[in-house]
């Protein structure tokens, strides 16, 4: 098939099949088990395989036990399925259009909310759920305006118009919202000095700034709780630090709040649970930021599953949007000992390159990567990494210009964690179910499907289908 007839072809197919109501995921001679009133959808955003792969190994070897995602697969819990990640105009998706043919049901153009290739707005699935009568809402460990929560909630035309987003959600009154992104409400840093938090507290909503006051909201009201600037901080750097630890909450914590609140529902709810620092962590070829974050999106999976498994009206679904960067554990005499660094590791790559500054000696930078990920660094390679903080470096979630790759290439060595680049990848993905509806997935669905698929397995009116 020619490339543009499969865009084409993607795009009739998804269109189509959306007016009319079908449902491809499914397969329609398996017997239903029954209807979902909640839905968990968990998203670790550009998780490569090798990312749950070496996760999974340092938690067997680190904690003592696998990873919930691979235990569910060990013990068969979960129906297990590839899924495509392609967007209207190209192979290779980002967050924007992948999360918008999940929320919209269609395929859109990179960059683009839920705005089809020729204009279509197709109404977000969460838009779609709280007509039902559902519960609704996202969290995250980005801004709770990056594109992945943006994508289950709003139309836009581009996934950077976050203080835009902002002002939408104040309008659409979802009932939890959990995440970072405090300059897009702060009226400091909005372009147009609108003091979105007052907005939000004026209009009945709980707004809630750190950890013990999402601890203490009663939801009552609707939730919309920032807890950074921008995105949290990386898993690893929180658990270091007490102060963190006190005033930021995990994406597990965040997960059994919105579930408290929102169960409470009779009409049941419908949620999105996003591990966003882990695409970040991908982009910036930092390791220990990267499977420390995976690891704290499993902890949130287990809050999940273990409310589903008590619930059988609840459907979880366990995926990724896209590959990033495809890093991998490789093989040499050390791979072992050298992996075993990432057990007693303290830091961030990002966490340890914001400590330097110009006037550090040589032997300050090594003792730091001792101190804090026991790698000890050449006088040659303290010198490299002390040479970019003059000549600049580049690359995405970077706003410091810090030395990511460089020093990515100089980790390999001693952890055996290698990349295969610095963006997006093609990949199809892991793709997970439990509960009503899982017994109907075929073993491999385009991302788009995953919309209908969830209005079906809710028993939701057919008209929401279009």
């Amino acid at each position: 098939m020619k490339r543009r007839d499969f865009f084409k072809n993607g795009l009739l197919t998804t269109l189509g099949l959306s007016a009319f109501g079908a449902s491809p995921a499914l397969a329609s001679t398996v017997k239903r088990k029954g209807l979902a009133k909640n839905i968990i959808f968990l998203v670790s955003d550009g998780m490569s395989a090798g990312t749950l792969n070496m996760a999974d190994i340092l938690m067997r070897h680190k904690y003592g036990s696998s990873s919930t995602w691979i235990d569910l697969y060990e013990k068969n819990t979960v129906k297990r399925a590839l899924m495509d990640t392609a967007s209207a105009n190209s192979f290779v998706t980002d967050s924007a259009a992948a999360g918008s043919a999940w929320g919209g049901g269609m395929r859109v153009r990179n960059g683009a909310l839920n705005i089809g290739p020729n204009g279509e707005r197709p109404v977000p699935i969460l838009q779609k759920f709280k007509s039902m009568g559902k519960a609704v809402g996202c969290v995250t460990t980005v801004q709770i305006t990056h594109a992945t929560p943006a994508s289950f909630c709003v139309n836009n035309g581009s996934r950077n118009a976050m203080p835009e987003i902002a002002e939408d959600y104040l309008k659409l009154r979802f009932d939890v919202m959990l995440g970072g992104g405090a300059n897009y409400f702060s009226a400091e840093r909005r372009e147009d000095q609108r003091d979105l938090f007052e907005a939000y507290r004026q209009t009945g909503f709980d707004l809630v700034r750190n950890k013990q006051e999402m601890m203490n909201a009663q939801g009552d009201k609707p939730i919309m709780g920032i807890f950074a600037d921008e995105g949290l901080p990386y898993a690893i750097d929180r658990k270091n630090d007490p102060d963190l630890m006190n005033s930021i909450p995990s994406l597990a914590e965040m997960t059994q709040k919105a579930i408290a609140i929102m169960s409470k529902n009779p009409e049941g709810f419908v949620m999105q649970v996003e591990g966003g620092k882990v695409d970040w962590a991908a982009h910036g070829n930092d390791g220990p930021a990267l499977l420390y974050d995976q690891v704290d999106f499993d902890e949130a999976v287990k809050v999940a599953m273990e409310f589903a498994l008590k619930n059988d009206e609840t459907l979880v679904i366990i995926t990724t949007d896209h590959g990033n960067s495809n890093p991998g554990l490789f093989y040499s005499g050390q791979a072992n000992k050298n992996f075993e660094r990432l057990y007693e590791t303290k830091a961030s790559n990002e966490w340890i390159l914001n400590q330097i500054n110009p006037d550090f000696s040589l032997d300050r930078v090594r003792e730091l990567f001792m101190e804090y990920q026991q790698i000890p660094l050449t006088v040659e390679e303290a010198e490299a990494i002390m040479t970019s903080y003059t000549v600049g470096a580049d690359g995405l979630y970077n706003p410091a210009n810090l030395p990511f790759h460089q020093l990515a290439s100089m980790q390999s060595r001693y952890t055996s964690i290698q990349w295969a680049g610095t963006n997006h990848s093609a990949d199809y993905v892991e793709l997970a179910t439990y509960g009503p509806g899982s017994e109907l997935l075929g073993g491999y669905v385009k991302n788009y499907e995953m919309h209908n698929f969830m209005l079906e397995a809710s028993g939701a009116e057919r008209e929401l289908f279009v």
